[in-house]
């Protein structure tokens, strides 16, 4: 009985050079500081609301309107840098 070329004769299981994978440690660490990026700058955006009885004047706050999306763009655009960085080669 012969085994197939692809399999490890020893274990059956097939393994995968890592030179090969497309994204690296590196992009994976910056892709999730982008993530945690975007998530903070949603989440600056959070506040209450004004209601047709009484205005809530911290709708306007910069925090809210400036900062927030801010965090959240810078998270967007390190998140496309991180998917476009070619790995590091050993």
């Amino acid at each position: 009985m012969t085994t197939p070329s692809y399999q490890n004769k020893s274990d059956g299981i097939q393994r995968q050079d890592f030179s090969t994978m497309p994204l690296g440690r590196n992009n994976f660490i910056i892709m999730a500081v982008a993530g945690i990026m975007i998530v903070l700058g949603f989440l600056l955006m959070l506040g209450g609301s004004s209601t047709p009885e009484q205005f809530n004047p911290d709708i306007f706050s910069t925090r809210r309107i400036v900062v927030g999306p801010a965090i959240c763009f810078l998270g967007f655009v390190v998140m496309a840098i991180a998917v476009c960085l070619k790995p590091r080669k050993k």
